[in-house]
């Protein structure tokens, strides 16, 4: 197996610290919530092998990364930290792998700046406009729960319990081994870092929190069809409403979209099925 290494980069004006594998192509992998790099522990090895250089960056306030100076975390901002990321890693394109808040970010990376992303992938989240059923809306029921500012004291206590609550709850067939949540919680033990990611739900769900200076990217993102091949992929055991959502989709994958569904599997669908996800992933690659 392919040792991973790490490294850090300069993009978009925040210090970026990373874990990589292998040499070859491009394949940048943007993690979600409550989450790290790590969540390619097994993805990263696989790419190295089939010939690509994997690299998975800590997202923008995620410690070890630096936190933007203006403290903004909408999700376009995720795009555009993508879009990047693949020049300071020194490529000209790269395919881009993200797992929820890294989807978003993978999609919105590939319409704002195409030339540099030749395909996608995104893991356990539906692309299009917010949910608006009842069964959605209870699905992000956190994302509505973060809007609170006692939300970051609640989610800290007993040692960030409510994030692997949060990690049963949403992959409630997978029990994740204690050194992955052990790394989960290292990474928001550190000062900073909840409130950051935290902050990527009120900045990006909360109108009045919206930079208008992003207006023009955002309302891109929401109606321009995706412009390059998607792979994507969701559980069946996720949150409610999702998989619905996640069927519907297609309008925006302009270049056409692979829909996998992995029954018995929830949110963290990669780190539960990993042969099975990493052997397809490698596959759309190399087509």
């Amino acid at each position: 197996m392919a040792e991973l290494k790490s490294g850090n980069v300069s993009a978009n004006g925040i210090d970026f610290h990373y874990i990589e594998a292998g040499s070859g192509p491009l394949v940048l992998c943007l993690h979600g919530f409550p989450d790290n790099a790590y969540t390619y522990r097994y993805l990263l090895p696989a790419l190295a092998e089939a010939g690509f250089h994997g690299v998975a960056p800590f997202m923008r306030g995620y410690y070890p990364s630096g936190r933007p100076a203006d403290e903004r975390y909408e999700s376009v901002l995720l795009a555009q930290d993508a879009a990047a990321l693949i020049h300071a890693l020194g490529a000209d394109q790269a395919a881009v792998i993200g797992h929820d808040w890294g989807g978003a970010a993978a999609a919105g990376c590939a319409v704002l700046a195409p030339e540099r992303v030749s395909r996608i992938v995104t893991i356990a989240i539906p692309h299009g406009p917010f949910a608006t059923d009842y069964d959605s809306l209870k699905g992000g029921w956190h994302g509505y729960f973060f809007q609170m500012p006692f939300a970051d004291s609640l989610v800290a206590l007993n040692d960030y319990d409510f994030i692997y609550k949060w990690w049963r709850d949403a992959s409630p067939e997978y029990e994740p081994p204690a050194e992955i949540m052990e790394s989960v919680k290292a990474t928001f033990r550190a000062p900073g870092t909840l409130t950051a990611a935290l902050n990527y739900y009120r900045h990006t769900i909360n109108p009045a929190n919206r930079d208008p200076a992003l207006a023009d990217a955002r309302e891109k993102i929401a109606t321009t069809p995706i412009p390059v091949p998607a792979l994507a992929f969701h559980g069946t055991r996720d949150r409610p409403g999702r998989l619905a959502m996640f069927e519907k989709m297609g309008a925006l994958f302009g270049a056409g979209v692979e829909k996998v569904v992995l029954p018995g599997t929830g949110h963290f669908l990669h780190l539960e099925r990993p042969r099975r996800v990493n052997a397809k992933i490698v596959q759309f690659l190399k087509s």
